[in-house]
């Protein structure tokens, strides 16, 4: 069914231990007396590079240069987290590095791949675009591609956010992931399904990416070619999980699934920044809005703990969703 393993993961945490952060677990009283269980908030916002990303990009780099394989840059297409990843780890490595990314991305995630020494290629807001232009760049420049999500050593690095937070917290019943082609999903599904068999994965997803249809049905019933669905989150657009992705959430995920609109995900945007004082993104916002939603207060009361995932932080505070009419 898959190509990773607890054992793979347990690798990239390794690999990338000297170079990131462990990153902190959060918790509001005030959100457990008003949602009913106790909630931890695992802040990859606080991560280098402001996102979960660079766990997957760092790992998957250094595996790359450990091949023994000459590496004459990396390349990758990317909404913004990634490509910030990417771009950081490529730094660390001595590498170069070529970002793709949409056009209408955030200027905050912009300029951040920038600031990180790398270039950037606007590309159409579509994810044919996306793979196209990555294609011809990668081609031009003699790159290798880093994929965002759909990989295995993407997925590994991504795992050790569960390695962290089962370490930190052990007696969770229930983890909420944002997911965008699945592959922090997959990898954390994989690490805390070995360490805890029966702890409960549940992806979160913006309106409009119908995951839920796809898993009841076993089948990925999502239009080609892959679309991105609107909504503020822009880290979590992309409609289709990866194909690499895909199987390993079918069958470690709940069949249930926890879908935000953008009023909902305002909502759990402001309380991070009003009463938790952490600066997140819509797709965190997301995370926060299934924590928040009537379909988890009415599961099982055996689900006491629950962590929810902060993915990530880059959001452009002088255009927040808010101020926008959105």
């Amino acid at each position: 069914m898959t190509k990773i393993s607890i054992a793979d993961v347990l690798q990239a945490h390794y690999r990338i231990k000297p170079f990131l952060p462990k990153t902190p677990v959060l918790t509001s009283s005030t959100f457990d007396a008003m949602h009913g269980r106790k909630f931890y908030f695992k802040a990859e916002n606080m991560q280098k590079t402001g996102s979960f990303k660079v766990r997957g990009a760092l790992n998957a780099i250094i595996k790359l240069q450990e091949s023994g394989e000459p590496v004459k840059g990396v390349t990758t297409h990317s909404s913004g987290n990634h490509g910030q990843a990417l771009a950081w780890a490529a730094s660390k490595c001595g590498l170069k590095c070529n970002v793709i990314t949409p056009h209408d991305t955030p200027n905050i995630k912009i300029r951040s791949i920038e600031g990180y020494g790398a270039s950037v290629t606007l590309c159409e807001p579509n994810p044919t675009s996306r793979e196209e232009t990555c294609q011809r760049v990668t081609m031009e420049t003699g790159y290798s591609f880093v994929p965002s999500s759909d990989h295995y050593d993407i997925m590994a690095g991504q795992g050790t956010i569960a390695l962290e937070f089962l370490d930190e917290v052990p007696n969770l019943d229930a983890i909420l992931i944002p997911a965008s082609k699945g592959g922090m999903a997959a990898g954390i599904a994989i690490t805390a399904k070995s360490l805890k068999p029966n702890i409960k994965i549940f992806v979160v997803e913006p309106k409009g990416k119908d995951l839920e249809r796809c898993l009841i049905a076993g089948e990925r019933l999502w239009p080609n070619p892959p679309q991105f669905v609107d909504t503020i989150a822009d880290g979590i657009r992309i409609q289709q999980l990866g194909k690499l992705t895909w199987p390993i959430l079918l069958k470690l995920a709940e069949k249930e699934v926890f879908t935000a609109d953008n009023e909902e995900i305002m909502r759990g945007m402001k309380f991070a920044f009003q009463r938790m004082k952490v600066v997140i993104e819509g797709a965190s916002g997301a995370a926060v809005a299934a924590a928040m939603s009537d379909r988890l207060r009415k599961m099982d009361d055996s689900i006491k703990n629950v962590g929810v995932i902060l993915c990530g932080g880059n959001v452009d505070i002088d255009q927040l969703p808010w101020y926008k009419g959105k």
